[in-house]
């Protein structure tokens, strides 16, 4: 598959992007998810930029890797449980959001891909903010082991090159923020 791939080709009405992206329509998700911008889409042309399609690839697989990291999580926690070794909770509710918050993002670039400028600007937003957190909470003293420690430093890794992506010059020129409407004065 050339270009962005299936997420791409929903705009053009084939594939299984186009048949979700009917059902996200029907339910009126994006209102739900976009607030009041959810209407706002970039134009076709900076969707279909090279540069546009690129960056949406490069955030493909490094969310595909997220999924891997945390599904390495959830499998090492079981094997280690499975041997009658102590996992605390923190791990498994660990491994459960990440997987959680993973395919949340996945559907924000997927909506963004499309040109949604909420779905954007909210990736954006959690790029920035869960590598913060994610390293701050693995700084706590004996609340995860060293191998979740590691898990985590790469997370937050990953998720640190997806907000580089979103915040390159292209990036931000592709999806600039919806002009405010002013009010007209009465006169």
């Amino acid at each position: 598959m050339t270009g962005a791939g299936l997420w791409h080709r929903a705009s053009s009405g084939i594939g299984l992007s186009a048949a979700a992206d009917r059902v996200w329509q029907r339910l009126q998700l994006d209102r739900f998810a976009g607030g009041r911008h959810a209407g706002y889409v970039i134009h076709e042309d900076m969707r279909e930029h090279p540069r546009t399609v690129r960056s949406f690839r490069g955030i493909r697989w490094l969310l595909f890797g997220e999924t891997v990291v945390g599904l390495t999580a959830i499998f090492i926690a079981a094997v280690l449980t499975s041997r009658g070794e102590h996992v605390p909770w923190a791990v498994w509710f660990r491994s459960t959001v990440v997987l959680f918050i993973t395919a949340s993002l996945y559907v924000f670039a997927w909506r963004a891909q499309l040109g949604y400028y909420w779905a954007y600007a909210r990736l954006r937003l959690f790029s920035r903010i869960f590598p913060i957190v994610t390293l701050v909470i693995a700084t706590i003293p004996g609340l995860y082991p060293g191998w979740m420690v590691v898990e985590q430093i790469v997370f937050s890794l990953l998720m640190i090159g997806i907000g580089d992506l979103l915040t390159s010059d292209h990036m931000r020129a592709a999806f600039p923020k919806q002009a405010r409407n002013t009010a007209s004065d009465p006169e």
